[in-house]
């Protein structure tokens, strides 16, 4: 079995006080899975990662000197954006495509799985906003970034980009109105999805330990070759440095879920990222 990463970090500047995260970056697996029984062609759909996401944070990276994390596995072997008690962890049928890999699943292969890709990035993104904070002296602002399809069973998603969020406002407010105010793209407000989802990246990371934070979602469509996501990256950078200037996003400051009491999640320990 050869060594394989579960993540990247872009190490850039801890003290600029800004992490990005890319949970779903890459369409890679190990060696070993083969291709999970699915054709080649499955892992070029969003149902293997988020497209255009891994260039977008790289460039953004490079643009803001930010220190990132991406995952480097396919979210068809185990979604680092799921808690891991969350059924839809490891998918069997997603988005109509049976993934034989995954079906059947020994407890072993499940365990493995979570010890050998989802806690490894998890420990890495817990371990990048601790150096950003002990660097900046302060807490980091987090950034999660995303793509999502620009049609859903035949139906036309109208938003350009959307900004998903569970119920910490400080840094989702003040993102969504930047990103409105030049008047030529659509915005959602937990539009395609709701941000609010217990034990994910935001909760687990962001929203325990009273990290201001958001996610942001950009249609794939837009993001989907060398043009779009250098424009997108424009846009997005002065926006997000904008942000992270605001001494407000740089507290610590927890906000009630509206999932559920922090204390309530078995194995969680509630004021700690990671």
């Amino acid at each position: 079995m050869q060594h394989y990463s579960p993540y990247e970090i872009i190490e850039a500047k801890p003290a600029t006080g800004l992490v990005l995260l890319a949970d779903h970056a890459m369409n890679r697996l190990p060696t070993e899975y083969g291709s999970l029984g699915l054709p080649a062609s499955a892992f070029e759909r969003h149902i293997a990662y988020d497209i255009g996401v891994e260039a977008l944070v790289r460039r953004l990276s490079r643009m803001l000197d930010a220190p990132a994390v991406l995952g480097c596995f396919s979210r068809l072997l185990i979604d680092p954006n799921r808690g891991e008690d969350d059924p839809t962890l490891i998918m069997k049928i997603s988005d109509g495509a049976i993934v034989p890999g995954n079906h059947p699943i020994s407890a072993e292969e499940w365990e493995n799985r979570l010890n050998r890709f989802h806690r490894p990035y998890h420990r890495a993104v817990s371990e990048t906003i601790g150096r950003s904070a002990e660097a900046h002296g302060a807490a980091p602002l987090v950034i999660s970034i995303h793509s999502y399809t620009p049609a859903w069973k035949g139906v036309a998603r109208p938003w350009h980009a959307a900004v998903l969020w569970d119920n910490d406002p400080r840094a989702v407010l003040p993102l969504i109105a930047k990103l409105e105010a030049s008047g030529d793209i659509a915005v959602g407000n937990n539009e395609p999805y709701d941000g609010a989802l217990r034990g994910d990246t935001m909760f687990r990371h962001c929203m325990a330990p009273g990290i201001a934070h958001a996610l942001i979602e950009v249609r794939q469509d837009l993001i989907a070759d060398e043009a779009g996501i250098a424009a997108w990256a424009e846009r997005l950078a002065p926006i997000l440095a904008s942000l992270n200037a605001m001494p407000d996003l740089h507290r610590y400051e927890r906000h009630a879920s509206r999932t559920g009491a922090y204390e309530s999640l078995s194995g969680f320990a509630p004021g700690k990222a990671g």
